[in-house]
């Protein structure tokens, strides 16, 4: 058992649970019980937390920083499955299957977390029925944006896919710096990294950033990457629809 924090800590952790999506439903005294559960831990800069295939169970919360699921193939090859900052829940799968992980997951900067045993978010489940229906919602929405994604493949070619997907990140992450046009994503991702989220080689990225940056779509520059024309880069997204497209050679 952690020891027990000052009021203004206690306040402080109750007030950040509270703003966690998972946690919004639950009352003051279910979340008293939860900060008693979790251990904050430190991560530095491409620290993995858990790697793809370990049996450990802990789900984690995070409190600051960016981090990026992936999955890696036989051959070692990566594919990035999502990226999670503030507030977002990883890792809850183990913590309620109990099997091994089914991904990696990598600090992209140095990151805070809120670490919690599979034992004991399975013992709060069952004792705070609010809290396991929160945790059937998350995994509902997990399962939505799967399914997003499961179409985006089928829908576009790799460009339209990544696209797509900053679009994505653009809601989750974009900095509005002209309304409606001009938007800053801090994604920390070399391109290598954004090569990953669709399959293609860092090459065949940096061919076709360098192209959309003639075009006046998007600049990419040291991990971070400015989306010049939204309503544009939109409409090149929808144009790229698989079918009206020869399959890319990369």
């Amino acid at each position: 058992m952690n020891p027990t924090p000052n009021p203004n800590t206690l306040t402080r952790r109750l007030t950040f649970l509270k703003g966690v999506p998972l946690f919004a439903d639950l009352k003051e005294d279910d979340l008293r019980l939860l900060v008693d559960d979790f251990r904050p831990c430190v991560y530095e800069k491409e620290a993995i937390i858990f790697r793809q295939g370990d049996t450990d169970c802990r789900f984690y919360l995070i409190v600051e920083g960016k981090v990026r699921v992936f999955r890696l193939s036989p051959s070692g090859n990566e594919t990035s499955i999502n990226i999670f900052s503030a507030k977002d829940i990883i890792g809850e799968f183990s913590a309620i299957d109990c099997l091994p992980r089914s991904a990696t997951a990598k600090a992209i900067e140095r990151c805070t977390l809120l670490e919690m045993t599979g034992e004991q978010l399975m013992h709060r489940m069952r004792t705070l029925p609010d809290l396991a229906i929160s945790v059937a919602r998350l995994l509902a929405g997990k399962a939505r944006w799967t399914a997003e994604y499961a179409e985006t493949i089928a829908q576009y070619d790799a460009a339209g896919r990544l696209l797509h997907i900053l679009l994505l990140y653009k809601e989750q992450f974009g900095e509005e710096i002209e309304v409606g046009k001009r938007y800053v994503l801090d994604l920390s991702l070399n391109q290598a990294d954004l090569a990953s989220l669709v399959g293609a080689r860092r090459e065949w990225v940096n061919r076709i950033l360098q192209s959309w940056h003639r075009r006046g779509l998007i600049e990419y520059e040291a991990g971070k990457i400015t989306i010049l024309d939204l309503p544009n880069v939109v409409h090149e997204r929808d144009s790229r629809i698989e079918a009206d497209h020869p399959q890319a050679d990369w």
